[in-house]
């Protein structure tokens, strides 16, 4: 009997000798325990790449070290001492020195090192955590993101004891006079992330000047940002920084602005782009320093809205888009070497490619694509990165600046996997809403095999604004299920991202409509041009929007007779009620915008796709999961969703995960939710 390894325990698995593990699919535990590679810095004459490398032990615990190779290829060595975990690395303008924070010495500090190796260096000694940082260009000084209390200032040692005081009240209310009460996973204790800047010397820094001060908003800003927000001006004496000020307005505000600072701390911060109400991020210095690169968003309220690429005189104050013909979003900015190209990414029809975009002209160049590419650094006249696939996680690429090949320097998943056989995929089109084209992508099982037919996994994306194309997740992958033997589909609907800003738009306010036509008319498609896709065994699962579609899907979506187009759904942290979610989240710009405005000025729009206002109809087993920890759709979401369909009697399950927030992060979480997901599919379509 052939042992299907998904469905054994963990320790099993590992156990289980390598000839019986070969000629097999994808796992959540070959998933876990790949080691996973990430933030490339390539040095400035272009002849040594570091990056990240994150590995895990028999007991799934992780840990991360710093590791060189020569650009050209060939053995990489680490260079962070075994027993240090370490992230955020950089190099020293001579590339000599390397540059990262770990928590060895028991708090979060910033060491340097030699890039030979040796013993790391500390470079600050504070009260406080070191959340992020950014040299300046001299290499004499460094800005440092901390969490401290506004009303201590500087006084690092202030916030330290404040700290320390509130682990020792004996009571437990917090009084709150505003909201952010709670944002993304994690209750407000009064605390800002602020900018300051240290020197570096001979010995670590025990203090630091604050230069965010005269703004009262988070940098970097919370949950997700880092000092990719935040830019030294060339000479070292000037920073500009991305902050939305903080106050009541906050959580339905989306209006970051760009602040020129003095690097010493002096003189009052100015607002450069206070003529701007949307969100302006990612400051780029020019390599003269006149000017700054930054990109831009034009509506308000909207967190989706085109990155527009934008220059500032910043002499004159002038600003121009750089590239206004080019309609796409780029994920970050990185300035060539002579200062006259951008390099970005951008969700570009279902990929993720690698574009140059020169600043004279605006002419877009696309320099490398297949899969999803990130992470960029320039020097010696390459360019390093990662890209990553519907096959493989990330790896690290280098490549020339101007184009041309691309070399890999860390492993595949399938390297790394040699026992694996991975689902090949394909992308298709078909007709959507408004007979307009959209695309999406089929996944074949592991084990395809010509004229037999599989069961399929309808995997339906979140954001809206999102995309489920050629890249890797450690979330929702789709090679775990074709790794089970199922297929897999997903459909890019009206609101995914790469394929115009128009598309993008087409969601707002239509929640219930539009995607669900997409879904439906390229569910019919992909049966009709695959016919390897059995559409009679087949269950949708989503996660925050597309755990809204499957709600929506339960009593919206139904063949000719009635009967369900699914025999199984899985929602995970998904939308139910639409009005009660339009105020018990968090960040309220993103439901005012989606919506059209608040639940009491439109309350027809909230409740015009509301999933609640239809559980009268739902008949479709589901599986529900929802975490504790989860504040953007919080857990009464899901509490209500598994409510109503055991109050339906309808076949149900809820997982529920006390620690996770709106992702499921933990290994051994992850390994159970696989589990439950599998083996909810396999109740329900068999294998």
């Amino acid at each position: 009997m052939k042992l299907h390894s998904a469905l054994l325990p963990l320790a099993l698995l590992c156990a289980l000798p390598a000839a019986a593990q070969t000629d097999r699919g994808f796992t959540v535990e070959d998933m876990v325990r790949l080691d996973r590679y990430s933030a490339p810095q390539i040095s400035a004459d272009g002849q040594t790449v570091i990056y990240l490398r994150r590995t895990v032990n028999a007991e799934l615990k992780a840990s991360t070290a710093l590791w060189a190779v020569a650009s050209q290829g060939g053995a990489a060595r680490q260079i962070s001492p075994a027993g240090w975990s370490v992230n955020s690395p950089s190099l020293s303008a001579d590339g000599k020195t390397v540059y990262f924070l770990s928590a060895k010495q028991g708090s979060m500090q910033l060491y340097a090192q030699s890039l030979a190796g040796g013993t790391p260096r500390a470079l600050t000694d504070l009260p406080l955590d070191v959340e992020t940082y950014k040299f300046s260009p001299t290499g004499d000084a460094v800005a440092l993101g901390l969490a401290v209390y506004p009303d201590c200032g500087a006084d690092l040692a202030c916030s330290k004891q404040r700290l320390e005081d509130a682990g020792k009240q004996k009571t437990s209310g917090v009084l709150y006079q505003q909201i952010f009460v709670r944002h993304w996973d994690t209750w407000a204790d009064g605390r800002m992330n602020r900018a300051f800047v240290a020197r570096v010397g001979d010995t670590p820094a025990k203090d630091a000047v604050l230069v965010s001060g005269g703004v009262a908003g988070n940098i970097p800003s919370k949950p997700f940002g880092d000092f990719s927000d935040l830019a030294f001006s060339p000479d070292g004496k000037q920073l500009v920084m991305s902050i939305r000020e903080a106050g009541r307005g906050e959580p339905w505000s989306t209006n970051f602005d760009l602040y020129l600072v003095n690097a010493d701390g002096s003189g009052q911060p100015r607002n450069l782009t206070q003529a701007n109400p949307a969100w302006d991020g990612g400051p780029v210095f020019s390599t003269d320093g006149k000017k700054l690169y930054y990109w831009a968003m034009q509506r308000p309220k909207f967190e989706a809205d085109r990155h527009m690429l934008t220059e500032m005189n910043l002499e004159t104050g002038q600003v121009r888009e750089v590239a206004p013909s080019w309609d796409r979003s780029a994920n970050g900015i990185t300035l060539s070497e002579d200062g006259k190209t951008i390099y970005a990414s951008a969700d570009d029809m279902g990929q993720r490619p690698l574009f140059a975009i020169d600043i004279a002209t605006g002419q877009v160049r696309k320099l490398a694509e297949g899969g999803s590419i990130g992470n960029i650094s320039a020097g010696g006249g390459k360019l390093a990165f990662t890209r990553n696939s519907l096959k493989s996680g990330d790896q690290i690429v280098v490549m020339p600046a101007a184009g041309g090949n691309a070399r890999a320097l860390s492993p595949s998943a399938a390297e790394q996997q040699p026992a694996v056989r991975f689902g090949d995929f394909e992308q298709f089109s078909f007709k959507g809403w408004n007979d307009e084209t959209v695309y999406g992508y089929v996944v074949k099982p592991w084990n395809y095999q010509p004229g037999q037919r599989y069961p399929v996994a309808f995997l339906i994306h979140g954001g809206p604004q999102g995309s489920f194309g050629n890249g890797w997740s450690y979330r929702w992958n789709p090679q775990t299920y074709a790794g089970q033997g199922y297929a897999v589909v997903m459909i890019d609907f009206h609101g995914s991202t790469g394929y115009g800003q128009a598309f993008t738009d087409a969601i707002s306010g239509h929640w219930g409509d539009r995607p669900l036509q997409d879904l439906q008319k390229g569910w019919a498609a992909a049966q009709q041009q695959y016919p390897w896709l059995d559409g009679d065994r087949a269950c949708a699962l989503g996660a925050s929007y597309g755990g809204f579609m499957t709600n929506w899907i339960a009593g919206n979506w139904f063949n000719a007779d009635g009967s369900a187009p699914f025999r199984c759904l899985v929602t995970h942290n998904g939308v139910f009620d639409t009005r009660s979610m339009g105020l018990v989240t968090e960040e309220l710009w993103f439901t005012e915008w989606e919506m059209g405005g608040t639940v009491w000025e439109k309350p027809e729009n909230y409740e015009r796709f509301n999933p609640a206002r239809h559980i009268g109809k739902w008949q479709t087993p589901m599986l529900v999961v929802g975490g504790q920890n989860d504040f953007r759709v919080p857990i009464d979401q899901s509490l209500s969703a598994f409510t109503a369909l055991q109050r339906r009697g309808i076949d149900s399950q809820f997982l529920y995960f006390p620690d996770e927030n709106h992702w499921v992060l933990k290994s051994h979480n992850s390994v159970q939710w696989h589990h439950t997901v599998n083996a909810w599919l396999a109740k329900h379509l068999g294998k």
